[in-house]
């Protein structure tokens, strides 16, 4: 278990190494500005639970008298809905570029309390396990322009840190989330002008974990994966074109007499 957290975490920090020294390189390249923006979202979240040792509980007639290796078992959470909002800041060229953003973004599942770990009997009724998130988010923007609107696909990595927490079920594993996590991201977008260098977007977000977090809770090895689906509706502010005549140089209004 010590290994398998080790190794996680030299994961995470190359993962990051690499994540920042893209970032870096690509703003040193690309110092145009294109725009920034806010938003809000509809979140969809649900919990997957692996448990190590239910082949104990099928294999050796013994560890049924031990009911803590069967706590929780090996099940989907039923999904979990809120909200999220953020702001985002565009740089790069026009096909293609980078979106870095602030975002609060309340994640979880709802779950069902195991109340007979050997006969998997259940409490009956569901409540939610609810953590609330800061992020920062970056994705590489790749745009594709039709008519007056933009389609775009992003993919991108989510740095986490847990502001909030409020669990009620499975608590041994539940309430022992990791600080600062990391999670991968697609999206699609569809932008659409408004007014000006107004324009209005939707987005669609899939957003899994990319490892699992992983749990000993006396014998028992659990490793729990976020899954989570976001809708965001928002604004875009964009960088004024400039016209032809927006130089320095005199403009010819004819001759005066």
């Amino acid at each position: 278990m010590l290994k398998q957290k080790v190794y996680n975490q030299l994961k995470m920090k190359k993962l990051f190494i690499c994540f920042f020294l893209i970032l870096t390189t690509y703003l040193k390249a690309q110092k145009s500005f294109k725009g920034f923006g806010f938003f809000g979202s509809l979140t969809q979240s649900a919990h997957y639970y692996k448990n190590f040792d239910t082949d104990k509980k099928n294999n050796d007639s013994a560890f049924k008298y031990f009911p803590e290796y069967f706590y929780p078992q090996s099940h989907i959470s039923k999904e979990f809905f809120n909200w999220g909002a953020g702001c985002f800041l565009e740089l790069g060229k026009e096909k293609l570029r980078w979106q870095t953003e602030l975002e609060y973004a309340n994640k979880g599942a709802n779950e069902m309390e195991v109340t007979e770990p050997i006969s998997g009997e259940r409490s009956g009724s569901y409540n939610p396990n609810k953590y609330t998130y800061i992020q920062f988010n970056n994705y590489a923007k790749f745009y594709r322009k039709i008519g007056n609107a933009n389609w775009y696909f992003m993919p991108g990595l989510r740095l986490e840190y847990l502001f909030q927490t409020s669990v009620s079920v499975f608590t041994p594993f539940s309430a022992d989330f990791p600080k600062f996590w990391f999670s991968g991201d697609l999206a699609l977008g569809y932008e659409f002008k408004l007014i000006k260098n107004i324009s209005a977007f939707v987005e669609y977000h899939w957003n899994p974990d990319i490892i699992a977090h992983n749990h000993t809770n006396k014998s028992t090895i659990t490793s729990i994966r976020n899954r989570t689906l976001e809708t965001r509706f928002g604004l875009v502010f964009r960088k004024k074109k400039r016209k032809i005549d927006d130089c320095n140089s005199p403009i010819y209004k004819g001759p005066t007499y």
